[in-house]
């Protein structure tokens, strides 16, 4: 069960943003991400709870930010109702997407979960809902999906294979890389791995 940490900043001007402290395993029914983020100050900021099915669809997410709760699924396309601080009023939204995206590191392993791309697959288009920070307001985005590259590094657990993807959004053409091990990114714009207690899990 890979736990560790995650620092997240701004891709273009590198401000620290939070750290996410997480851990994640695959199970019987799929793979399951949990994690808590702090402020770069160190206080509570939100949390992340993701599980998805054996095929990589999204059959639970809570998402908190800056008192904002989002509670979704993959029913009908995606589903979710999004609560304000004040819990008065809640608002639910449906679109056709295959997926959600935000922030957080365990959306990027969940769409190369869901797309399970080889590198011999043409790049792939996904339509997702991205929950954008600090108050988890819902956007509709495409973007394209290639695994340009899928390498096997020796360590002291054996061989780890590392995949390169290139992720282009679909609205603007801005391109960019993501490295993936198993269920752990170790690089990708905005986030930095930090620390890693126990090796990646496998996918089989």
């Amino acid at each position: 069960m890979p736990r560790g940490r995650y620092s997240l900043h701004d891709p273009h001007d590198h401000t620290p943003l939070a750290d996410e402290h997480f851990q994640c395993a695959p199970g019987p029914s799929g793979w399951r991400y949990v994690a808590q983020r702090t402020t770069p100050a160190g206080d509570h900021s939100g949390s992340v709870d993701l599980a998805l099915d054996d095929l990589g669809r999204p059959i639970r997410l809570e998402l908190h930010a800056a008192g904002w709760q989002v509670r979704a699924a993959a029913l009908d396309g995606v589903t979710w109702v999004r609560t304000d601080p004040a819990g008065e009023h809640a608002t639910e939204g449906n679109v056709p997407a295959h997926a959600f995206t935000g922030t957080s590191p365990a959306f990027l392993v969940a769409t190369a979960r869901l797309l399970r791309l080889t590198p011999t697959t043409s790049a792939t288009r996904v339509r997702l809902v991205s929950f954008t920070d600090p108050v988890l307001a819902p956007r509709t985005t495409d973007q394209s999906w290639a695994l340009v590259n899928s390498e096997a590094h020796a360590t002291d657990n054996g061989p780890l294979t590392v995949d390169e993807y290139q992720v282009t959004a679909l609205d603007t053409g801005e391109r960019h890389t993501v490295h993936i091990a198993g269920d752990v990114v170790l690089a990708a714009p905005g986030i930095e791995l930090e620390d890693l207690a126990s090796p990646p899990s496998t996918f089989h």
